[in-house]
């Protein structure tokens, strides 16, 4: 007999290792009830993937969880918040008990890992697709937005770009790569990304702005650029590129372009006041997440690009959901 919507909620949604104080009442009622600590702001941020668009239907189901829940838990990164929980809507073609077994592996081990709770969902048949949201806290006043850039602020990515724009194009095969395991570790970095969690929380009271690099990072700063009221200079040459990255595009200016434009990297890009770049190396020594200076923002509007202090003419974009 094929399993229905309560007997897979209850093999593979109710087993979850982690159980938080501030849960009262998770799966199996018609709503969750959860406890929000005095003093904190409750962040909220909800994300599809779509088979075909984010992830290709025969990848593997533990890659596919990662990266769903990592680039959801990369928002609340972005506004500085701590996670805490998650709800989950799956929809399946059919109940396929193995792809759920291995797609519950990677969702709960990094859920685990960042003692986040499953406290709710759906599943339902139709087209494979998957639907978080997490929750999370922030002190109130201090969590980070989009709009507090100033002119004279520095800008700061963490990590590196363009390691997934790199793995995706071999994922799809638009490039080849003769080196496996150089291949291997850019497919790897394209499902597998960090969420920046504690370089988030690190940020509070430090960076005037920030945001997550989802759709390529000339797209999201045009968000920070926006929301402030303010323009913005990179410099191509301080892009923090990868020796993987290096070794896959060996043209510079190409490799530059792809840490430019890259979607679903899933590191920080933030804004730091002059009087507070001293404070920033010791904010993110505990965290293990490398930070690197890329430009500066300016008066005015809009995005410039610079490679030894000339300016250069690239036309570039980033990931647009809804592009033919």
């Amino acid at each position: 007999m094929a399993s229905n919507e309560f007997d897979l909620i209850a093999r593979y949604f109710e087993q979850q290792a982690v159980t938080r104080k501030d849960v009262a009442l998770a799966i199996g009622d018609d709503c969750a009830l959860l406890d929000i600590p005095a003093g904190s702001h409750l962040a909220v941020s909800t994300d599809s993937l779509v088979a075909g668009t984010h992830f290709l239907a025969e990848a593997d189901p533990q890659w596919v969880a990662h990266k769903a829940l990592a680039s959801n838990l990369s928002d609340l990164a972005a506004m500085g918040a701590a996670p805490a929980w998650v709800s989950l809507a799956l929809t399946m073609p059919a109940p396929d008990e193995a792809w759920l077994a291995e797609f519950c592996k990677g969702f709960f081990a990094l859920a685990e890992y960042y003692n986040v709770q499953l406290v709710g969902g759906d599943t339902t048949k139709g087209p494979l697709s998957i639907t978080l949201t997490v929750h999370g806290f922030v002190p109130q006043g201090q969590a980070l937005t989009r709009s507090g850039a100033k002119a004279g602020d520095w800008l700061y990515v963490t990590g590196n770009l363009g390691d997934s724009a790199a793995g995706l194009s071999l994922i799809l095969g638009e490039r080849a790569c003769r080196d496996e395991a150089l291949a291997s570790t850019l497919i790897d970095r394209h499902y597998r990304s960090q969420p920046r969690l504690l370089a988030g929380q690190a940020l509070r009271q430090i960076a005037s702005a920030a945001l997550d690099i989802s759709d390529g990072l000339v797209a999201d700063l045009g968000h920070i650029l926006k929301r402030s009221g303010v323009a913005a200079e990179i410099d191509v040459d301080k892009l923090p590129l990868s020796d993987e990255l290096r070794q896959f595009e060996p043209d510079l200016a190409k490799a530059q372009q792809l840490a430019l434009s890259s979607g679903e990297e899933y590191e920080l890009c933030f804004t730091v006041p002059e009087q507070n770049r001293g404070a920033l190396e010791t904010a993110l020594a505990h965290t293990g997440v490398k930070a690197t200076c890329i430009g500066r923002i300016r008066v005015g509007s809009g995005l410039s690009l610079v490679k030894a202090s000339q300016p250069l003419d690239w036309q570039l974009t980033g990931y647009d959901h809804f592009a033919e």
